[in-house]
């Protein structure tokens, strides 16, 4: 154990949060996880509940102390990391009016022409609205409805009541924030995904009024902003008691997922990369410059680090493939698997894919189970098996959904390194994913590229967020970070295999241009 201050690192996943206390370079002492709900209303939608939340952070802290790895009194600072992309109205005590609109919920998608539209369109946006949206925040609204914005357009028109007694619309990681210090605010970088900030100056990110009006929102609304590294608050005596911390620990601003992600690996130089696989997916890196491309719905945003840009993307499900085989199709409690999947189910699947030859005998998983926002923005693109025959087993489609994801990976990474204009060689991997050896092969493999597998990679957003809470305490700094984060084990590219993937990966790409109005119309039905 260290002799210096410790730090609580929260990471609000979907499927809920991981609790981690570090030392303050980072290192993860003892972490535990909590499971929470999600809802899936008809039409698009995904919701949870804040309080469910902080029910959980609170028990995984309490288990945590129980634990007995650190002296809680030892706790000096608490970083913050959130799935992005969400939406909590409260009201001015700061109580969720309605359940939160997660990253996945798409029921705005319809009234998203109402701040995106005009006469001539562009890519389906007002030219005028565009070009300034562009120039100043890097992006635009999303169409297909997965941001804030169209959240707030679906309360708007969907739950007035909410709408109109909502004093503020809160990011997740800032709601948790303020449900630690009593204090509403954002971070530069939170907030990018509302397209209302001019982030030309990236040492000078601020709230831009022609853009607030174009998404007919009042700056008082939403929260102040301040930067990621930045020192919030001290904990509120409330949340100080269900923590079981003293209230003299600090929190910083925080960052969401996938920025603590980068961070966590530890490829925070420029075009250093990092691909994530947990419940959704990103393959991104930080860049020098700021730039935006509509066609594969990726820009450079604000970086939680001090003046400097990544690349924004994601991809809907990833790892969630492999629990909904898990958990609908292959050990589903029901009659024929009374009892539900073993705990090492997941585990399981590693012997399984094994079994299979690369390539799963020509079987083609596609992953978009809940629609797709990168390289494509497609609401209504769905998963399917492709190609299975008498010879088809189970061991060929759990090889075949790991390498589905990595299929759509590759998609990925042909946009990054065009929107980079580089080949972006190593790329670290991180998340749950990135714990099966198999998969990190099948990546390698997949996109010819070397693939390092992080030390401890479930814990890659939590060491995030304990690494920006460090650099805010003046602990440490960027040019350590890729120092403290070891790699446990390297993935090379394996030239057998090179032209099976090559075209497996090129019928991939076919079966999304050809599905694409398949989709489209069975959604319209």
């Amino acid at each position: 154990m260290s002799d210096g201050p410790y730090i609580l690192a929260i990471d609000l996943g979907t499927s809920g949060p991981k609790v981690a206390v570090t030392t303050a370079q980072g290192e993860i002492v003892d972490g535990v996880s909590h499971p929470t709900t999600l809802n899936l209303p008809d039409g698009g939608g995904a919701e949870q509940d804040p309080h469910d939340w902080w029910r959980a952070i609170v028990a995984a802290t309490q288990q945590l102390h129980a634990r007995g790895a650190v002296d809680p009194k030892r706790i000096e600072v608490i970083g913050v990391t959130a799935q992005w992309a969400g939406t909590v109205a409260i009201d001015k005590e700061g109580n969720p009016l309605h359940d939160a609109l997660i990253w996945m919920d798409s029921r705005g998608a319809k009234y998203t022409d109402e701040i995106t539209g005009g006469l001539l369109k562009v890519e389906g946006y007002a030219a005028q609205k565009l070009y300034k949206w562009i120039r100043r925040t890097g992006g635009a609204p999303s169409l297909i409805g997965k941001e804030p914005l169209s959240h707030i357009l679906f309360l708007k028109h969907e739950r007035p009541d909410v709408f109109r007694e909502a004093h503020k619309f809160l990011e997740p990681k800032d709601w948790l924030n303020l449900r630690l210090t009593g204090r509403a605010v954002s971070t530069y970088d939170t907030i990018a995904l509302h397209w209302v900030t001019d982030n030309r100056d990236i040492s000078r990110v601020r709230y831009d009024d022609d853009l607030l009006a174009y998404a007919s929102l009042s700056r008082d609304r939403l929260p102040p902003l301040v930067g990621a590294t930045d020192i919030i608050g001290t904990l509120t005596q409330d949340a100080a008691r269900e923590l079981g911390l003293r209230p003299e620990v600090k929190v910083v601003g925080g960052t969401p997922d996938v920025q603590s992600a980068a961070i966590g690996s530890g490829a925070v130089r420029d075009f250093e990369a990092h691909v994530y696989i947990g419940t959704s997916s990103w393959l991104t890196c930080h860049v020098p410059f700021k730039k935006t491309n509509l066609g594969t719905n990726m820009a450079s945003l604000p970086s939680p680090i001090p003046n400097r840009y990544f690349v924004a993307n994601e991809q809907q499900t990833a790892g969630k493939c492999l629990e909904w085989l898990r958990d609908a199709i292959l050990c589903r409690d029901d009659a024929l698997n009374p009892g539900g999947p073993p705990a090492d189910a997941l585990r399981r699947f590693d012997a399984l894919a094994e079994e299979s030859p690369p390539g799963s005998d020509g079987v083609i998983f596609t992953p978009w189970l809940y629609g797709e926002r990168c390289p494509v923005a497609d609401n209504h693109v769905r998963s399917t098996f492709f190609n299975q025959s008498l010879r088809t087993n189970r061991t060929h489609l759990v090889r075949a959904v790991m390498e589905g994801v990595a299929y759509n990976s590759r998609w990925l990474l042909d946009a990054v390194e065009k929107f980079c204009g580089r080949r972006l060689e190593p790329i670290r991997m991180i998340g749950g994913g990135a714990r099966s050896e198999l998969w990190c092969q099948i990546y390698a493999d997949v996109l010819n590229r070397r693939i390092d597998q992080v030390e401890d990679p479930v814990q890659c957003n939590a060491r995030g967020a304990a690494l920006i809470a460090a650099l805010g305490m003046g602990w440490t700094d960027v040019d350590a970070i890729p120092g403290l984060v070891q790699v446990r084990r390297t993935f090379t590219p394996r030239a057998e295999h090179r032209a099976t993937y090559d075209a497996l990966y090129r019928e991939f790409r076919e079966l999304y241009r050809v599905a694409k109005p398949i989709h489209a119309r069975l959604a319209a039905r």
